[in-house]
């Protein structure tokens, strides 16, 4: 039976990478992202087709992909408007190819003027680290591709 901890000892806890006992069943759970659309089977395509991902289901509030082993859900919201940031990502072997794969496919990568990236529109993390690049999907949810080190 865990025993209770102080809220110091929670907080030490988190800080030091180690999950309080209560939560420690999420790290063996299997994750599902969440992305929105206002019509989730219009946008079924570009996840299907132009990404290449499997639909694993379809209900009337949404659709449901396997992204190599995690679900995504494309979900209905009629009141959508994009995220400001990434809402879900790749990891990726080969950044060039991926990108070039998909500009085959008609998917253009963003350019941000915050950002010193290069013609593809990759961005390296300084310091040597992973190389990231961004792009839209059709109702405008950002979406990434990364390639460690």
């Amino acid at each position: 039976m865990p025993r209770a901890l102080s809220v110091g000892q929670r907080t030490d806890s988190l800080v030091s990478g180690m999950a309080p006992p209560e939560v420690d069943m999420l790290t063996q759970a299997p994750f599902m992202a969440v992305i929105y659309a206002p019509d989730p089977s219009a946008v079924q395509a570009f996840y299907q087709d132009v990404l290449g991902l499997e639909v694993t289901s379809v209900d009337p509030m949404g659709v449901e992909f396997n992204a190599g082993g995690t679900v995504i859900r494309l979900a209905h919201n009629p009141q959508h408007t994009p995220a400001h940031g990434t809402v879900a990502g790749w990891f990726v072997d080969d950044l060039d190819a991926t990108i070039a794969a998909l500009a085959e496919r008609g998917v253009a990568m963003e350019h941000y003027d915050q950002l010193e990236q290069d013609a593809q529109g990759v961005w390296t993390v300084p310091g040597g680290g992973p190389r990231i690049s961004w792009f839209k999907d059709p109702v405008g949810n950002t979406l990434s591709l990364r390639q460690d080190p």
